[in-house]
Parts: structure tokens; C-alpha cells; sequence
């Protein structure tokens, strides 16, 4: 098998740069690879480095034979948009460079179907936002009621936490059930155990590219600067463990045992015509929040479920990217507002996507409204939570005019708990 390095949508038409390759015969390299997806073929930024000859990668073109996307992200946002540019010369209908050399295309391009995918980068560090004004509202009303649904602070800044990067794995890789300390009874002390009430949490989440030194904030008006490209998110969730574990300091073990990624990484320039306009927030922000052009995105986004009994999967969420209430932006910019430091490869995700209806809803603790109801599967199949053996899906794309940018698939499969 051979490892090759993938990420991101870059054409209009069908460009992503991403991580995948599984090649037998002549083509076979251990090596991870940067490249480019384009329709059903990757094309190996490796073999054509020589051909990026713009100001400035011409003086960087060794990034392309990295093993992440870490170095290509650290050069910045002019390099991102020249890279971009040179692809999409390069694979125009008048550009003969690949189109007429027979002997390069056949080193450059490998069929996806042959590919394994990796993580995109280094993860160095990864925050959870809290951003979806629908989920949080749904939350805290299931734990805290009507009147105070939204804590004192979620209107007037981006909530989130940190959470562990090693834990953070590519589509495909198997999730094991947690155990932990759980509080089902609360008149009696807490019990150990794996988790019962296993959920799976609809996001999507950012990489940063250039990043800024100690002390230095990122200004909101410079923040697009700093943001390479997303990807879709599953961060998987026990609301038994959380529940019982987050007073005083928020999400630990309840969280941190796994969060899949999609492979691909779309880069903003690649969805900027999808922008919308930004949720009208009242109150209205703080300066160092502001920002009055559109960074929002009309992403359709949707998670299906298939028990070990199933024969199909089951659609389950229908939800949208646009119903975001803080924007990456806005969440760059609080991050560092302090003089946190952040660096190319980090992640910074937005929490639960939730809309206002409840086929919108990002979560299975909504959907079942806390255990309350079933969740329908078909064929006589319900869940209210994860049984061992679901296999969870997250698929995302921007729908443009004759043409679509798809996300690829975020996938794992819960595996049953050690014993202990």
C-alpha cells in the first residue's frame, strides 16, 4: 500500500488538494503525498513542483514534497492564492504543459479509487467552538430550561475550549466506545463503566495557515488571512461521561476519545462565492468582532446512520453550514484577541451545526431530545443513541451553477468498549 497526501476544492469545476493513495504496481511509494483532486484522479504535487514558477513558491517548491499540508499552509495567503492560480492554468483546455506530456501525466495523475487518505496536517493544536445559537439554545434547555438556555456570555462572544489534538483521526478510522464515570442516578454516587449514551456531534472545522507570534493578535479585518481551508467534523460525544464530568471546567473525557475529520480540505477561495450573509447578532458584538462583509457559507450538510442489521443507511440530519451564529472570523479573532498564538495546522472546529427545525438538528442528544424519543431508522431499526457497530457518515457540498463542491465523506464506526 501507498501513502499519498491530499487536500483541498481549488477549481470551480472539480479541484481538491487532500491525503489518500492504496497503489500496487509501478506507481507503489510508502511517501505521503501533497496533491490536488481533480473529478476521480489526484494529482501528485511532488512530480510537477518544478511547474509552480510564480514570485513566491518558485522559492518554496520543496513544500510539495511534504509529508502534510504544514509547510505549504505556513507560507501564507499569497502563496495560497498563486498556487491556486497556477493550478488552474495548468489544467485549463489551452495549457498543454500536462495536457499533451503523456510520460508526466501518467506520473502525476493516480485514480482516487487507488488511494488511501491521511490527516491533511500535523494538528498541533484543536479548539471547539460552541457556535450554533439553535444548538446551544436546544441544549440548554434540556439542562437548564427555557429562561436560561443561553448563558450570560454566548451572545456577546464565541464560546469554546480546547481539546486534544492526538485524538483527532482521519475518515474511516474506527471509534472504541469510552468508558468513564457516569452519574445515571443522582442519588447515588457516580458508577464506572462504558458509555450509554454515545453521540456524534455535526461539524465542520478550519485549519489555520499562517499564524502569529505571542502577544500579537490576529485583527479581524487580517483573520481570512489566517484561514487556510475547512473540513467536516464528527466530534464525537458521551453525554453520560460530560454530563457528570463538566462542572466546573467543560468537556474532557466525555470528548476527547475521538474526533474524525473528512481528508479534504477546501480552501476558502474555493467557497467564497457561496458566502452569505453573516446572522444579524444582538447585541451587537464588540469592535475587535466586527465585521461587515459576508463570511458565512451556504454548505448543505447531512449525516446518515447505518446499524450492523441495516442494509441502508439511514439519512438522519439535514442541516446547513449557514445557520452558524459566530463566524470563523469572529472565532479567529476572539482566539487571539488575548496574544494566543496560533499555528499552521491547528484546528479550530464550530461546534454542533444545528437549525431551527428539528431534521436540522446536529446531534443525536437533540434528536432524541435527551432519550426522550426515538429516532427513526426504517425497516423497525430506532436509536435514541450510538449502538457498537453504527457506522456514522457526514457528507457536505456547495451547490454552484451546473457545477458542485463537495466536501468528500467524514465516516467511522463505533467499536465496542474493552473490558476492564
Amino acid at each position: 500500500h501507498c501513502h499519498l497526501k491530499y487536500h483541498s476544492q481549488t477549481l470551480r469545476t472539480v479541484l481538491h488538494f487532500a491525503p489518500k493513495l492504496k497503489v500496487s504496481g509501478p506507481k507503489y511509494s510508502p511517501k505521503c503525498r501533497i496533491g490536488v483532486a481533480i473529478g476521480d484522479q489526484i494529482l501528485d504535487l511532488s512530480v510537477i513542483k518544478s511547474l509552480f514558477r510564480g514570485p513566491v513558491i518558485s522559492k518554496h517548491q520543496d513544500v510539495f514534497d511534504q509529508p502534510t499540508l504544514n509547510d505549504f499552509m505556513a507560507l501564507g495567503y499569497e502563496a495560497w492564492r498563486e498556487a491556486r492560480r497556477t493550478l488552474q492554468g495548468l489544467l485549463s483546455a489551452n495549457e498543454s504543459t500536462l495536457r499533451d506530456d503523456v510520460s508526466l501525466r501518467s506520473r502525476a495523475f493516480v485514480h482516487q479509487s487507488t488511494a488511501i487518505m491521511h490527516l491533511p496536517a500535523d494538528i498541533g493544536d484543536y479548539t471547539d467552538f460552541y457556535s450554533s445559537k439553535d444548538h446551544a439554545t436546544n441544549v440548554g434547555i434540556m439542562f437548564r430550561g427555557k429562561e436560561n438556555a443561553l448563558m450570560p456570555n454566548w451572545l456577546r462572544l464565541p464560546v469554546g475550549y480546547h481539546g486534544r489534538a492526538s485524538s483527532v483521526v482521519v475518515s474511516g478510522t474506527p471509534i472504541r466506545r469510552p468508558s468513564g464515570q457516569m452519574r445515571p442516578d443522582q442519588t447515588k454516587p457516580p458508577v464506572f463503566g462504558p458509555s450509554k449514551q454515545l453521540d456524534i456531534e455535526l461539524e465542520m472545522a478550519f485549519f489555520v495557515g499562517g499564524g502569529n507570534q505571542l502577544g500579537e493578535p490576529i485583527p479581524i479585518k487580517k483573520a481570512h488571512e489566517h484561514i487556510f481551508g475547512m473540513v467536516l467534523m464528527n466530534d464525537w460525544s458521551a453525554r453520560d461521561i460530560q454530563a457528570w464530568e463538566y462542572v466546573p471546567l467543560g468537556p474532557f473525557l466525555g470528548k476527547n476519545f475521538g474526533t474524525t475529520i473528512s481528508p479534504w480540505v477546501i480552501p476558502m477561495e474555493a467557497l467564497l462565492p457561496f458566502a452569505e450573509p453573516n446572522s444579524i447578532q444582538d447585541p451587537e458584538p464588540l469592535p475587535y468582532l466586527q465585521h461587515p462583509d459576508a463570511f458565512t457559507f451556504n454548505i448543505n450538510l447531512f449525516v446518515s446512520l447505518k446499524g450492523q442489521d441495516m442494509v441502508e443507511a439511514a439519512t438522519i440530519s439535514k442541516s446547513n453550514f449557514k445557520y452558524m451564529y459566530w463566524t470563523m472570523k469572529q472565532q479567529l479573532a476572539h482566539h487571539t484577541v488575548n496574544g494566543c498564538n496560533v499555528r499552521p495546522g491547528d484546528l479550530l472546529a464550530s461546534g454542533t451545526i444545528s437549525g431551527p427545525d428539528p431534521e436540522s438538528f446536529g446531534s443525536m442528544l437533540e434528536l432524541s431530545w435527551r432519550g426522550s424519543k426515538n429516532i427513526d431508522l426504517g425497516g423497525g431499526e430506532t436509536r435514541t443513541f450510538l449502538k457498537d457497530g453504527d457506522e456514522v457518515t457526514i457528507t457536505g457540498y456547495c451547490q454552484g451553477d451546473g457545477y458542485r463542491v463537495g466536501f468528500g465523506t467524514c465516516m467511522g464506526t463505533i467499536l465496542p468498549a474493552l473490558q476492564q
